[in-house]
């Protein structure tokens, strides 16, 4: 339960916005505006935030911890990648650069190993001028997986 002092409940559910040790999925997002996304969260002075995955966020403290911590995988793995692609490496050499980079930081985080793959696929894609994502498809899933194992 939890019990707000001030007698207001600004507890938020921000779905899979903001995650607490866990690896956000971002196959999808639109991974620039993702930032400025959970600053309009924060200027929501959530008391308690559910996030889409970890543990619920009982204090401001741990609140500001989520989002930080959400913000900071996001912008690190988007300017990877992006950096990665400016300087023409394939999708496998962003992957790994961003793998190396993301692991001593989040490597702990659930589901990171799982995750990565699409969200650094989504992130060179939009880095390349694809804004809107594209669809998952058993066809994508395959190239992307396929693109993945080839040597750098």
């Amino acid at each position: 339960m939890l019990r707000l002092d001030d007698g207001k409940t600004r507890l938020l559910f921000s779905g899979d916005l903001v995650e607490f040790g866990a690896t956000p999925y971002t196959g999808d997002a639109y991974l620039r505006e993702w930032p400025a996304t959970l600053d309009k969260l924060a200027a929501l002075t959530p008391a308690a935030l559910v996030p889409g995955r970890g543990a619920a966020l009982t204090t401001p403290a741990e609140v500001a911890e989520g989002l930080s911590g959400t913000r900071a995988f996001i912008k690190t793995m988007y300017e990877s990648v992006r950096d990665a692609r400016a300087a023409g490496k394939s999708l496998k050499e962003a992957y790994d650069e961003t793998y190396a980079r993301l692991k001593p930081q989040f490597g702990h985080w659930v589901i990171f190993d799982h995750c990565l793959p699409f969200d650094i696929s989504r992130a060179y894609d939009e880095s390349g001028g694809l804004d809107d994502p594209r669809i998952w498809t058993a066809e994508r899933d395959a190239e992307m997986w396929q693109s993945m194992a080839s040597p750098a």
